[in-house]
């Protein structure tokens, strides 16, 4: 299916690098200036992971608007919810049979990799964008946050928020699904090892021993979900007084399940990721003590100019040093800072949400 929105302001590289110069874009890699990029005869398939989710919108779009500057032809197309290997599949199948060049994929989970290798023996080139692929070499490049990053920074600032307490503290976390894609694992091992919890095994999720974990639930990354999983959290310890959730949605969810049953903001120190306006805005208001901004506008915006650049000269941009992703950065918003943990307010978030600078 084919997506079309307004137009609307682009990250530009140089833009991104001044915005996320509090993050971590960290890496050698540049991509090409506007005038020597001509998307002519380049066809992408940008396929995310659903459509009701405003950072798939946002990635959309920022995807759309590039593409349409630069000459290329995209189209999107998604699954029915978060997440649907299956139907990101056939999004798949159905650009290689019409012949696109290339595809800049969200993965749902592994589930998905054989498309993504399928394309690949077609001749595709295949990006992914904010999550990498189960194996990450499963594709060309991959743009993203270091989503192990942005849960180490929420963990360290509810770990300095609560000081000497943290060593009582009652945890509870809100993951996105059983099948633990990989972004979900990510954040919440960084949430912990952020906040001091030895996390075991950082590649997966559910097998730590600290008693300050009181429970995991899952919301499938939107509020409704968020609700259900914070009456499930807190019928099983109702003294719960930090609760991570894996973004933005799902901390809506849980507050307002948490506020339902008692609690008060002052109460509860939440913590997320993602960074988007809503969700900014949600620090603004003490709904969200502190959040990791990602940028999806800018991902999206440097696919587009890779797949344009692969297909004139065939480079592929390299990895950021130590990851197995180009780094595309991470900022903490908060408007209670905490010494030794970088951050910015709710207002300078705003400003820059998801890219809109």
């Amino acid at each position: 299916m084919t997506f079309n929105r307004s137009r609307f302001t682009r990250l530009t590289v140089l833009a991104a690098t001044v915005a996320l110069t509090a993050g971590a874009l960290g890496t050698s890699a540049v991509v090409a200036q506007d005038d020597e990029l001509d998307g002519t005869g380049v066809d992408i398939e940008l396929v995310v992971k659903e459509n009701i989710n405003p950072f798939w919108v946002w990635m959309i779009d920022g995807a759309t608007a590039r593409a349409e500057e630069l000459g290329a032809s995209l189209h999107a197309c998604w699954g029915v919810n978060d997440p649907d290997p299956e139907g990101q599949t056939v999004c798949i199948e159905n650009a290689i049979s019409r012949g696109a060049t290339t595809i800049l994929i969200a993965p749902a989970n592994a589930g998905v990799t054989p498309a993504v290798e399928l394309a690949r023996e077609n001749g595709l080139m295949v990006i992914a964008l904010d999550t990498a692929t189960d194996p990450a070499d499963a594709v060309d490049v991959t743009f993203a946050t270091d989503n192990y990053e942005a849960g180490v920074l929420i963990g360290q600032w509810a770990s300095a928020k609560m000081g000497d307490t943290a060593a009582d503290a009652v945890i509870g976390m809100i993951n996105i699904d059983p099948s633990m894609p990989v972004v979900g694992v990510k954040r919440n091992q960084g949430f912990l090892e952020g906040f001091g919890i030895d996390n075991n095994d950082p590649t997966t999720y559910l097998d730590e021993t600290d008693e300050r974990i009181v429970g995991q639930e899952y919301s499938h990354g939107n509020q409704e979900g968020g609700v259900t999983a914070m009456e499930l959290l807190l019928q099983a310890n109702p003294d719960i007084n930090v609760v991570y959730t894996l973004n933005e949605p799902t901390a809506a969810g849980a507050m307002q399940a948490l506020e339902a049953g008692g609690k008060t903001t002052d109460e509860i120190l939440m913590v997320s990721v993602d960074g988007g306006c809503a969700g900014v805005t949600d620090v603004q208001n003490g709904i969200i003590d502190a959040t990791s901004m990602q940028f999806p506008s800018s991902m999206a915006s440097l696919g587009v100019e890779a797949a344009i650049r692969y297909a004139q000269d065939g480079t592929i941009p390299e990895l950021s040093e130590g990851l197995d992703i180009f780094n595309t950065g991470v900022q903490l918003i908060t408007d209670d800072p905490q010494e030794g943990v970088p951050s910015i307010t709710s207002a300078e978030g705003l400003e820059i949400c998801w890219g809109s600078a």
